[in-house]
C-alpha cells in the first residue's frame, strides 16, 4: 500500500455572474445582490487595477508576485484578492509558495452581457 497522500481540492462557494441585459427586465433581488457585489467589489480603484492585471496578463492568470505593485502593502493585496473571488470574480490556485489568480470563466462576457442593450450581439 502506498503512503503517498491524496489531495482533494478544497470546494469554494461561488457567485455565479449571469443576469439578462439591464434593459431586458427588472433584476431580481437575488439578481441584483449578486451584480451588486460584483460591482461593489470592482468599486475600489486598487481591487480594479488587481482584476485588470489579472484579466490582461500573458496567459490568461497572473502570480500575485506579478500583480502587487499596485502601491499598497502585500497584506492589503491580499485583502483586495480576497473581496474578488467573494465576488465571484477571481479564481485562485496555489502552486508551492504562489498563489495564482484567474479571472473566473465567463464573467467578462456576462458583465459585458449585463450592460449592453437588449437584443445586441456581444
Amino acid at each position: 500500500m502506498s503512503n503517498a497522500k491524496v489531495l482533494l481540492p478544497l470546494l469554494e462557494p461561488t457567485v455565479e455572474p449571469c443576469c439578462p441585459p439591464l434593459t431586458e427586465r427588472p433584476l431580481t433581488a437575488e439578481e441584483a445582490e449578486r451584480t451588486a457585489l460584483m460591482f461593489k467589489a470592482l468599486g475600489d480603484p486598487v481591487r480594479l487595477r488587481l482584476f485588470s492585471s489579472v484579466a490582461s496578463h500573458e496567459g490568461g492568470e497572473a502570480c500575485v508576485c506579478d500583480i502587487s505593485d499596485v502601491g499598497v502593502s502585500q497584506p492589503t493585496v491580499s485583502h483586495h484578492l480576497k473581496k474578488l473571488k467573494e465576488a465571484g470574480l477571481l479564481t485562485s490556485e496555489r502552486r508551492g509558495t504562489w498563489v495564482y489568480y484567474r479571472v473566473e470563466p465567463g464573467v467578462l462576457a456576462a458583465m459585458g452581457q449585463l450592460l449592453s442593450p437588449s437584443g445586441a450581439s456581444t
